[in-house]
């Protein structure tokens, strides 16, 4: 299925699938080559993911690691700011996402900075990264109404079966709100057991029901490396395997850490379907 987006007023076709580069501007992310804090690390990380490919970049300001500690929101704006004009200034062409569960945080890095996308892990506010539910001034759902941009909805959920039904209702209640753009991720490593996140992946056609372009993240997560006794270090050949699966079975955009090896796999893959 063919899928757009609009995009700050340009319309992006997914007819191709895209590859979405991973810029964390944070001390504790659980992959330590991706933790980027200086402006010229910023600087350099951005320009690499153009460079190799990468058509968006996904800037975040704190670990989503199980266990991970919440970063106050004064903070999390702080590192956004600075992290979000840095990509702005050096790659001012690319699609610039922020990875936020915060509304207000959100319609800073939108309205202030130049954020394009906003990329929420917590489900429409069902949980926080710590698994705590959210309390804030707005809803995340009519925030990124207000907002006019894409908004890419995570599941929390466990099964297929129940994120679809879980996604059902918010995908009616986003669209209530006047929501157009809605980029679906089935949120492998998120309230997922080892065996439910294979078993998501195994499934992951099923969600074409949805009729939405389907976001899948599972660079050099656990899901990898433990099954493969490893760490994220040695889990990027894990990826591009994975990567490889959920492009055959319908993803239209790859979020990763590696770039260059997402884009080639999606050139492989191409050529296979034809």
């Amino acid at each position: 299925m063919d899928f757009s987006i609009n995009v700050g007023g340009r319309l992006l076709s997914l007819e191709s699938p895209l590859v979405m580069g991973i810029l964390n501007c944070t001390p504790d992310s659980f992959f330590s080559g991706s933790r980027k804090q200086t402006e010229r690390e910023i600087a350099e990380r951005a320009q690499q993911i153009v460079a190799e490919g990468g058509r968006m970049i996904d800037v975040g300001a704190f670990s989503t690691r199980p266990g991970a500690d919440e970063v106050p929101m004064e903070e999390e704006l702080r590192r956004l700011q600075t992290a979000l004009q840095i990509v702005r200034r050096e790659v001012p062409d690319a699609i610039v996402s922020v990875d936020t569960y915060r509304p207000l945080v959100a319609r800073r890095c939108v309205e202030e900075w130049g954020a394009d996308i906003v990329n929420d892990v917590s489900e429409g506010g069902r949980t926080g990264i710590v698994g705590v539910a959210i309390h804030e001034e707005e809803s995340m759902f009519a925030t990124v109404a207000q907002l006019g941009v894409p908004y890419i909805l995570m599941s929390v959920q466990p099964t297929i079966e129940t994120m679809l039904k879980t996604w059902a209702d918010d995908v009616l209640q986003l669209r209530s709100l006047g929501q157009k753009d809605i980029i679906l991720d089935p949120g492998f490593g998120f309230g997922k057991t080892l065996d439910e996140n294979y078993a998501v992946m195994g499934e992951l056609e099923k969600l074409a029901v949805m009729e939405l372009p389907l976001l899948v993240g599972v660079s050099r997560k656990s899901m990898i490396w433990k099954l493969l006794d490893g760490t994220p270090d040695t889990a990027l050949n894990g990826t591009t395997a994975l990567n490889a699966i959920a492009l055959l079975k319908g993803a239209k955009i790859l979020r990763v850490h590696d770039v260059k090896e997402a884009v080639e796999t999606i050139e492989i893959v191409k050529r296979l379907k034809g």
